[in-house]
């Protein structure tokens, strides 16, 4: 189980101190949402922050795109220290180019469905990538409550990973905390993005135990 704090919960007038102090409660990735007010209704943070905060931590970079076209700046994210690279679906004239492109610049290829995505639109990709994230809220905003109507498109890609001996993460990322945690779990969730539950904790060590304990 890996657990990936969005960094949209913190403090951003804080946030090398922020990420930092996910990695010492136990973190084992940073999610970072890059949102364009276009294919969101908000806007988030850009290439340039991602490099300025990776020299501040070990963990690697959980970068979701939230962008319409996302193909247009895989280079730039890449190169300012992505490591995973997550984009909607819903946003990319062309998936395979883009998911080619995020292979070309040296990162680990994710796609993204929104709640109301049918989870068999990835299943042509499977194959290709390192993660499908679905969405357990609207994106756009964080704070939401989590959506049990998407477990069973977790269930879905989860089964048809294992039908066809795909090696596939599964990330779930909205209104998870110790409550909705086990839900996402049993439904074949292995990657848990957790935002104001991880942030707003009093001990964020023991809320991120907590999480991957559950």
């Amino acid at each position: 189980m890996l657990i990936s704090p969005s960094i949209l919960a913190s403090d951003f007038s804080r946030l090398a101190e922020e990420v930092k102090s996910i990695e010492n409660a136990g973190a084992d990735l940073v999610h970072i949402d890059v949102m364009d007010g276009m294919f969101v209704p908000n806007i988030t943070l850009g290439a340039p922050v991602i490099k300025c905060l990776k020299g501040k931590t070990k963990l690697p970079f959980d970068v979701h795109l939230m962008i319409e076209e996302p193909v247009r700046y895989i280079d730039d994210f890449a190169s300012a220290g992505a490591d995973i690279i997550t984009f909607h679906i819903e946003a990319a004239k062309d998936v395979k180019a883009t998911i080619d492109k995020i292979k070309e610049a040296g990162c680990k290829p994710a796609i993204s469905i929104k709640p109301a995505t049918p989870a068999d639109v990835v299943f042509p990709y499977l194959d290709e990538l390192y993660m499908v994230l679905v969405m357990t809220v609207e994106p756009g905003f964080g704070g939401q409550s989590f959506m049990r109507e998407t477990m069973p498109k977790v269930r879905a890609i989860r089964d048809e990973a294992t039908k066809r001996n795909i090696d596939l993460k599964i990330q779930v990322d909205g209104g998870i905390d110790d409550k909705t945690v086990t839900e996402a779990t049993e439904n074949g969730a292995d990657v848990l993005v957790a935002g104001s539950y991880i942030f707003k904790a009093h001990d964020r060590k023991s809320a991120i135990e907590k999480l991957r304990n559950t």
